[in-house]
């Protein structure tokens, strides 16, 4: 009598899990809500979703306007696609190592040099969410207030972006990180995922208010002579110095990876099919999302649409109603997540530097203290949130993403050097090093080039 596979499949998932003494609460760039033991099909992959979706979705247009409609529609295809197959990989080497996070795959693979790298890609990767985020604050809190203020402000302190990022970061982001535990913020935190919903649903809306030709004076009573000119025509392929920060964009979007372990543990009958159609469910439901807000993003302003694609509303609907709630709201959704984050940051920071110090109040204040001030000095001195998706989307991005499962899944399988899996592995791990090499390569040329 043949042994059923799938079954050993899923019991030795649930054992594998059963080695998972903590479930960790975070899920990479975004949280994952508390739940309890045995989450369902349908709602880890409603966590898969929270922990895509992201600040990226703000950065999409602009990369669709650097590379034309069908170049972004490959682009975001492809590295969907490589999301899916390196968590098969994940999957695959956690089955056969028993162990439930990204950083114990790097130990078993390379030891402790592989555990310290993968903590530092998690570290920078998360400093680099939360500065995106906080960019946000700074980027789209003032238009939120001045949309409920009558008459000229311009000058107030409280329409300042910086001093305002200073007070939220200080008096809610920094207060709440402290916290030791904050898994109540989990479940409001989950609502990030509806409100991009919302913001997907607003951008198709608002393309009807926003007349092509743009209007000169950024006010709408511009009178169009023709509805159809160049400005007006979408680009169906295209490339220029500023399309290399589409991968990259791409990449910081799709990256979830640190979050697939955790949520396989938490889920019903764990095995690594059911794990697998969760993950691709995800990613195929959070691509659409992505391709549709990125698609009317760009049909509403074509080629001057702006790196943070809300900036391009502010500009030409300051005091629109369904404009003002989505920017309300993705606030609401950044300072909610921005603490989160705090924990796997400090944790892989308290790894490197103090990893068999017993744990300290002081220290746990003074880390935050170093990552809060961290990162809002470069919310504050980067100056467009493209540089943030391009530097970390080509470095630990396409690590997390691509080079490190191909490079852990080589080392670790048993699998013979000509099998299907290790020649896919060895495609992702080369993919990977090209693509962060010539996006670092051509961000680096394009900052030259405008210095």
């Amino acid at each position: 009598m043949q042994p059923n596979h799938q079954s050993i499949n899923a019991d030795y998932g649930q054992y594998v899990c059963a080695q998972h003494a903590e479930s960790a609460p975070l899920l990479g760039n975004r949280p994952q809500r508390q739940t309890p033991a045995g989450a369902s099909f349908g709602f880890s992959v409603f966590n898969l979703m929270n922990a895509i979706m992201g600040s990226g979705i703000l950065g999409l247009s602009y990369a669709m306007a650097n590379t034309g409609i069908i170049g972004f529609s490959v682009l975001l295809l492809i590295v969907a696609c490589l999301a899916s197959y390196s968590i098969h990989l994940l999957l695959r080497m956690c089955i056969q190592t028993a162990v439930t996070s990204y950083e114990d795959i790097g130990l078993f693979a390379f030891g402790s040099p592989g555990k310290v790298v993968v903590a530092i890609a998690i570290l920078i990767q998360n400093i680099g969410a939360m500065s995106s985020y906080l960019f946000i604050v700074k980027s789209e809190l003032p238009a939120a207030i001045s949309a409920f203020l009558a008459g000229d402000h311009t000058g107030s302190w409280y329409l300042d972006g910086k001093l305002l990022l200073i007070i939220t970061s200080v008096c809610i982001v920094f207060p709440l990180a402290l916290l030791p535990k904050i898994g109540f913020l989990g479940y409001t935190s989950s609502l990030s995922f509806f409100f991009m919903v919302y913001f997907a649903l607003v951008i198709v809306i608002k393309k009807w208010y926003i007349p092509c030709p743009l209007p000169m004076n950024h006010t709408m009573e511009y009178v169009q002579i023709s509805n159809f000119s160049d400005e007006c025509k979408p680009k169906l392929f295209g490339f220029s110095k500023e399309s290399a920060f589409a991968l990259p964009t791409m990449a910081f979007s799709f990256l979830c990876h640190t979050s697939v372990l955790p949520i396989y543990c938490e889920l019903k009958s764990p095995s690594k099919s059911r794990m697998q159609n969760v993950a691709n469910l995800g990613i195929v439901i959070s691509f659409l999302i992505y391709f549709i807000s990125a698609l009317f993003g760009y049909l509403t302003f074509y080629d001057k649409v702006e790196s943070e694609l809300l900036q391009g509303y502010s500009r030409y609907l300051p005091n629109d109603a369904l404009i003002t709630s989505v920017r309300l709201l993705i606030l609401l959704a950044v300072l909610l997540t921005v603490p989160l984050i705090h924990f796997p940051a400090r944790k892989a920071f308290m790894m490197l530097l103090f990893p068999s110090y017993p744990f300290s109040y002081i220290l746990h204040v003074l880390v935050t203290v170093a990552l809060n001030i961290t990162i809002v000095l470069l919310a504050i001195y980067v100056p467009d949130i493209r540089n943030v998706f391009g530097v970390v989307g080509s470095t630990t991005s396409t690590c997390l993403l691509f080079i490190f499962p191909g490079l852990f899944y080589i080392k670790l399988s048993m699998d013979d050097l000509l099998s299907c899996q290790k020649l896919g592995a060895c495609a992702l791990l080369i993919l990977g090093i090209c693509i962060g090499a010539c996006s670092l390569t051509l961000i680096t040329m394009n900052w030259a080039y405008n210095a």
